[in-house]
């Protein structure tokens, strides 16, 4: 036995990836380890460091800053998609060893509880959670100003273990501390709550307050600064500061530009950040770098936080392919990459595929790659996965809703935010022709979950719509609507449905990662060409397409015909009289798609293209 010197893992000689340096055999669990030794033996000794440990703080050099980060439901640090990546970005660090140290804020009362009365009214109530029962208060505190007022900042911390053993902190800063004044204290309170200043004043602790918390920490050999959307960009204007005051003579934008990577994430105009001028200097004030510094990184027309992030970041990506493209045109002039999401596959691969990857695939979870070969597992073996995984869903749904679904009717799955441009009502378009077909062709159910932005009416009515068009068709098709979308409700959703349905509008879809999640437990996407869908989407193959690949919006027409006439003519047909064909189709979805769409494979493009140069 050996150990792969990159990740540490245990290697049997005989069937290890070999490579000689120096006179000696080195033994790899994977192509990726093996390739990144071979590349630079001495860079990447440095790079690819051991288990982050108490004193091991220099051993970082990459800082990732986030203002939601998902680690366990039980942590309700999050509200969705963003949260989710970066929770997954950061267990795939772990488990490649990547030397990276996270930093986001506390909510003491999470986003909210979801609670949905008889009619489908969204009621948001604050979640209880105690931050001791996770989390480790550490002794060091720092301060930022707001509106000139000193503002205390302390600091929680959470380890993510790796499957290598390997452990990666996340730094949660918290200005709940006896000596600020309520207003003060409440900024940690709540995600994406209050107003513009609430936001602007977390927006602050966040950046300014993350960077001088890692210093605080003994963080002091960071070479890299991960923006995840721009909530976090103020850091480069901290980053300012510390060069000017440090050495430089100057403002040293090229230093800082070398330092920094931006991801942003959405091509919706209202997503990205902005903020008055007025506004940034009553609350930043002493924190404020000259005016027309500011402007010339933020834009004139307000502080615009992704041009800040644009202006100061050696490199820019986008997080899928059409998403990259899609951001060049709303940003022209700006080097905008593109590296697809993926999820992180042990975290959302069942316990039944689990069993099933780890009899035929030993090794998946350290090198998700591998999940090609799931092509060599015998079908019967991943329908039985899928239907235990099934089970589980529908018990689970009938526990909570005594709505009576059975296991073998086809259940079609949707969870995600509720807003208008993801178009969870268009499969109702002709509730006529979708009762025929279920009449005619093979019985339907729907299970739907997701929680509207507390100001999104139009996304609230959503959900009331859903609720409505339930009551309606109780008698022909069974459609529940699950409160308090989460970490456990999504896990049992993306393995137990049949068929994952996604109906945005194009280019709305950044990228997409619960049809990612699907996939690994062999669940077919019927969805919008739209991001990271159009790179994983082969007809037949992974599943199927909504509308043509042109880049123009569909109409809610045509795309609700398409999806009764592929649901009438394929897929209820193939799902109920050729279950072998249904089989191969989750067989491909797995080997094609959960084999690269993983965060695995993300990350390692993050190190070679962003954190290396």
């Amino acid at each position: 036995m050996a150990k792969d010197p990159i990740c540490g893992m245990t290697v049997k000689e005989e069937i290890g990836i070999q490579f000689k340096y120096k006179g000696q055999t080195y033994y790899f669990c994977s192509d990726f380890c093996r390739n990144l030794f071979e590349k630079d033996p001495e860079r990447y000794a440095v790079l690819i460091r051991p288990c982050a440990a108490p004193g091991m703080e220099k051993e970082r050099s990459i800082a990732y800053f986030s203002m939601e980060i998902a680690i366990d439901s039980r942590i309700p640090t999050y509200s969705g998609g963003l949260g989710i990546l970066a929770g997954d970005t950061l267990r795939s660090c772990a488990d490649l060893r990547v030397p990276v140290v996270a930093v986001t804020l506390l909510y003491k009362k999470g986003y909210f509880y979801q609670k949905l009365d008889e009619q489908g009214n969204q009621y948001e109530l604050p979640v209880q959670w105690n931050p001791q029962d996770y989390l480790r208060l550490l002794p060091e505190k720092i301060d930022v100003q707001i509106e000139g007022r000193s503002v205390g900042v302390r600091a929680w911390q959470y380890d993510i273990v790796g499957i290598t053993g390997c452990s990666l902190p996340v730094i949660f800063l918290d200005t709940d501390l006896k000596e600020n004044n309520d207003s003060d204290r409440a900024f940690t309170h709540y995600l994406y709550g209050g107003d513009e200043k609430y936001r602007l004043a977390q927006e602050i602790i966040l950046g300014i307050g993350g960077i001088r918390m890692l210093r605080k920490l003994g963080y002091t050999e960071i070479k890299k600064y991960h923006m995840n959307e721009g909530h976090a960009s103020l850091l480069v204007l901290e980053l300012l500061r510390e060069r000017k005051e440090n050495k430089e003579a100057v403002w040293d934008f090229e230093g800082v530009r070398e330092s920094c990577v931006f991801t942003t994430h959405t091509p919706v105009s209202a997503g990205h950040d902005r903020f008055s001028y007025d506004l940034v200097k009553n609350v930043l004030r002493e924190e404020f770098l000259p005016l027309e510094i500011v402007k010339m990184l933020g834009g004139d027309n307000g502080l615009n936080m992704t041009f800040l992030a644009l202006n100061l970041s050696h490199y820019v990506n986008g997080v899928a392919k059409k998403h990259g493209e899609v951001s060049r045109g709303m940003f022209p002039g700006y080097a905008i990459d593109s590296i697809t999401n993926g999820v992180h596959s042990h975290t959302w691969t069942s316990e039944s595929f689990r069993r099933l990857f780890d009899k035929y695939i030993p090794g998946w979870a350290v090198d998700s790659f591998t999940l090609r070969y799931s092509l060599g597992i015998p079908k019967q073996e991943i329908w039985n996965a899928h239907m235990e995984s099934k089970n589980l869903l529908i018990d689970y749904v009938n526990k909570e809703t005594n709505i009576g679904m059975d296991y073998e009717t086809f259940t079609i799955g949707f969870a995600r935010r509720a807003t208008p441009y993801k178009r969870m009502h268009l499969v109702f378009s002709d509730i006529e022709r979708l009762k025929r077909v279920a009449r005619e062709v093979g019985k339907i159910q729907f299970i739907f979950a997701g929680k509207a932005h507390p100001k999104d009416w139009p996304g609230k009515e959503l959900i009331k719509k859903i609720l409505a068009i339930s009551n309606q068709l109780k008698d022909d098709i069974k459609i529940v609507y699950l409160p308090n979308y989460d970490m456990e409700i999504a896990k049992l959703l993306i393995s137990g449905v049949d068929l994952w349905l996604n109906t945005p509008q194009k280019p709305l879809e950044a990228s997409g990662t619960s049809g990612m999640k699907a996939v690994h437990n062999g669940i077919p996407n019927f969805s919008v060409l739209d991001g990271w869908w159009i790179e994983g989407h082969i007809e037949g193959v992974t599943g199927w397409s909504i509308g043509s690949k042109s880049p123009e919006p569909g109409s809610d027409y045509k795309d609700a015909q398409e999806i009764y006439d592929k649901l009438e003519n394929i897929i209820l047909p193939m799902y109920y009289k050729e279950r072998e064909r249904w089989m191969d189709i989750m067989q491909h979805s797995i080997a094609f798609n959960a084999s690269f769409f993983n965060t695995q494979r993300m990350v390692q493009q993050y190190v070679l293209n962003a954190y290396l140069h």
